[in-house]
């Protein structure tokens, strides 16, 4: 049996024997002697006292073990020498035969064993063999693992195997392991502003300042465009993984530069432990992948721990998106509306339609906590249809009981642009509902346009050629705002409702504000202030001429019949102060 050239790091056998007799040591290196394809060169050790040293600083292969040689307890002894030598296979030698011994040597910590009844010159030399080449093997997947992060190289059959050995080696030694799974953020928007050849150059600089915060025991491996995954040997405590994550962390604070440009990125880690979180690589990759979704909750670099109550969590948010799946076909689903008032007139200009569910055992449930569901399932895109359809009949029912013309904002989800026949669909919506397009707002973030730009843009230009107008919403809070609203057809930018809840007691929100009335109103575009609560915030809003004001100063969302009652009440009292 020989290796390839180029898998082989030495053709020198390394041996370190653990025996008390000299003449033991003499005979086994006598029985490698005829062996032509081995140059062997073996160090021997018959004092206790000595073994810690030379098993942790001494150059060897295969560790051959006497199990006579121990310090008082063979099978403590042998977990020991397991953990001590790390990777490096462990050949044990005793009195009783193979069939007697051999299972729970193995099970121990020993990679194979002889019976001292049975050696001999062909069976020790075969033993040695399979378990040094089994060693260069294993280093030559190692070094493969590192050249595809350097290369970009994706291979993820061949990280799960890695991860299946380092199981292996943990559930030997009884120490535990830590799988990570890091993701770059936005990364589209990498890819969008330097191309996809240079985001992979981005990536693989990214991979390389990691691997520098990284024990060299460990493992790292690109598995995506965007992923890496880490795997981290021989862990004493929790602590030991949150040094290495802070040292991860740090490392990717520092600016990377590419094509000229010094990028700053910020990554998500989820972080899955063996045993606590599954004793296979499937388990603790899934695990580590949902830990890793809720880190990107944070902003920033930042990372979370899968734990039993994340487990809990993910149980319930699949039933959650389970009923949800009902929710739509079952009639669930219910629109309420947030009336805006116009500061100039004091009348109701339009509303903003906000979805609500009223599930059949838990009640009212909050846009909170079913939205980032639907959104991450992909349900959103036929509920976002619904609403906009929903929102469509009450348009034309609007007109009919003496409101013809209100406004109808409807929020579209950054998921619809994922879905290429958007326009396509709500073209129909709106054609068969046969209203004033003129009349139907929709409300994007600037999220919402990151996944493909392009495709977003000419999606709004195509649906603006129909008449529907379009709302940047929170305003102030995105980083490329400004050049949102010279390229796309935004007739309304909405204020992030922070910085109306910040008047009188920041001053910064106070010239935010100004900056964005002033700027909207350069640009000829309207201005709607939300969260607005108070007399105070009113009145300032009022003076710095903005438009339109929503918030629970005037009327909290509501059932469609309350809004209508509450349309009534307003038009009675605008009667009665003629």
């Amino acid at each position: 049996m020989t290796l390839p050239l180029e898998t082989v790091e030495h053709d020198q056998l390394r041996l370190l024997v653990l025996t008390p007799d000299y003449t033991d040591f003499l005979w086994l290196n006598a029985l490698l002697a005829d062996e032509p394809e081995i140059h062997t060169d073996s160090t021997w050790c018959p004092e206790l006292m000595d073994c810690d040293d030379l098993i942790r600083n001494a150059k060897f292969d295969v560790l051959v073990w006497d199990c006579a040689f121990h310090g008082g307890s063979e099978t403590a002894f042998l977990q020991y020498l397991a953990v001590a030598s790390g990777d490096r296979p462990i050949l044990a030698m005793g009195a009783e035969t193979s069939r007697e011994r051999a299972a729970s040597m193995m099970s121990s910590g020993a990679s194979d064993y002889l019976s001292r009844q049975e050696l001999d010159s062909w069976n020790f030399r075969r033993a040695v063999k399979c378990l040094w080449y089994r060693e260069q093997l294993a280093n030559s997947a190692h070094s493969l693992l590192g050249r595809g992060v350097a290369s970009g190289f994706i291979n993820r059959d061949l990280f799960f195997d890695r991860l299946q050995q380092a199981l292996h080696r943990a559930q030997r030694g009884n120490y535990r392991l830590a799988l990570l799974h890091l993701n770059i953020d936005d990364f589209r928007s990498i890819n969008e502003s330097f191309g996809y050849q240079k985001s992979d150059q981005l990536m693989i600089k990214v991979a390389a300042k990691v691997r520098q915060a990284l024990r060299r025991v460990d493992s790292l491996m690109r598995i995506g465009g965007d992923e890496l995954a880490i795997i981290v040997e021989k862990l004493e405590d929790t602590l030991d993984i949150t040094q290495i994550i802070r040292k991860i962390v740090q490392v990717l604070d520092e600016p990377i530069s590419i094509d000229s440009q010094s990028v700053v990125v910020s990554a998500s880690l989820g972080v899955a432990t063996y045993p606590e979180s599954g004793d296979s690589p499937e388990n603790l990759m899934r695990r580590a992948n949902r830990a890793m979704f809720e880190a990107k909750r944070d902003p920033g670099s930042s990372y979370r721990f899968y734990d039993r109550q994340l487990h809990i969590s993910v149980g319930y948010q699949l039933r959650l998106e389970a009923d949800l799946r009902n929710a739509l076909r079952g009639n669930e689903l219910e629109l309420y509306y947030q009336p805006r008032i116009d500061l100039a007139t004091n009348e109701v200009r339009g509303v903003e339609c906000l979805l609500r569910w009223n599930h059949p055992k838990r009640g009212l449930v909050g846009p909170n906590e079913f939205i980032p569901v639907a959104e991450r399932s992909g349900l959103i895109v036929p509920i976002g249809y619904w609403v906009i359809e929903q929102a469509c009949k009450r348009l034309q029912e609007s007109a009919e009981i003496g409101y013809p013309g209100l406004v109808f904002a409807v929020n579209l989800s950054f998921r619809q642009f994922h879905d290429r026949k958007m326009t396509e669909t709500i073209f129909r919506i709106i054609f068969n509902a046969n209203v004033d397009t003129s009349l139907l707002e929709l409300e994007l973030t600037e999220s919402a346009m990151m996944h493909d730009p392009e495709y977003a843009q000419r999606c709004l230009r195509e649906l603006n050629q129909l008449g529907i107008s379009f709302a940047l919403d929170d305003f102030g809070t995105g980083y490329s705002s400004l050049s949102n609203l010279q390229h796309l057809p935004i007739s309304l930018v909405k204020i992030d409702k922070s910085f109306v809840q910040a008047l009188g007691k920041s001053a910064d929100a106070e010239h935010i504000i100004r900056a964005i009335i002033s700027l909207a109103h350069s640009l000829q575009i309207s201005v709607v202030a939300e969260g607005v609560e108070t007399e105070g915030q009113l009145e300032f809003l009022r003076q710095q001429h903005c438009d339109e004001i929503q918030g629970y100063y005037y009327a909290r969302p509501m059932p469609w019949a309350d809004l209508v009652q509450f349309l009534n009440k307003r038009g009675e009292s605008a009667c009665l102060q003629l």
